[in-house]
């Protein structure tokens, strides 16, 4: 069972509590990108992610009009 809740992280006790949701391997998944880098919905990047890819492709090209050799 999935429960999607709601928090405001505000208030201290809430911060201590999704510190101690971010650190689960398996069962949580935050909506959003910028909240957590271990689990996100499958369109969204990981910023570090996205900047690894962007540096692969970065280098492909470069490869390919020899400006790498």
């Amino acid at each position: 069972m999935i429960h999607t809740v709601h928090l405001d992280d505000k208030y201290a006790n809430i911060k201590n509590l999704m510190q101690v949701i971010r650190n689960q391997e398996q069962g949580v998944r935050f909506e959003h990108p910028f909240i957590s880098d271990k689990v996100v919905k499958e369109e969204y990047l990981t910023s570090k992610d996205f900047w690894e890819e962007a540096d692969k492709r970065i280098i492909k090209i470069c490869e390919q009009y020899g400006v790498f050799q």
